[in-house]
Order: structure tokens, then C-alpha cells, then sequence
């Protein structure tokens, strides 16, 4: 898999956040970078479908989330 450098600032808090996250885990910083910017995509991308679907689910009357977990129960 080929991969690429991406270089980003953090406040101390966050970079002090960070170290002691990896240092617990056992795990990189890089790591943990990675992972939150992958679950970060997935909320964004999430975000987005719906916006782009919620006319439609509003036009047939589903309004809020309990009107979609009562149609799918």
C-alpha cells in the first residue's frame, strides 16, 4: 500500500493529549492520528448522505429518527 506524509499543528494540549494516549495504548501517534481521521471521514460522509437524502425521507413523512427505527422495527 503506498502511502503518503501529511504534516498538521497541534496545540501543546492536544499534542500532550495525544502522547499520553499513545504512550497508553501501546499504539503510535501516527496510529491514533490515522484512526481519528478515518472515523472523523465516516461522520462527515454520513453527514452529508443524509442532508442529501432528508428531502426525500421528508417528502414520505419520515421526520425524525424515531419515525425511521418505527418503520424499520
Amino acid at each position: 500500500m503506498k502511502t503518503s506524509a501529511l504534516t498538521i499543528r497541534l496545540d501543546r494540549a492536544l499534542e500532550r493529549q495525544l502522547a499520553a494516549l499513545a504512550k497508553r495504548s501501546g499504539r503510535s501517534r501516527s496510529d491514533i492520528a490515522r484512526d481519528a481521521l478515518r472515523r472523523q471521514l465516516a461522520v462527515l460522509q454520513f453527514e452529508d448522505v443524509r442532508r442529501s437524502v432528508m428531502p426525500f425521507a421528508e417528502a414520505r413523512g419520515y421526520l425524525t429518527d424515531d419515525d425511521v427505527f418505527r418503520a424499520v422495527s
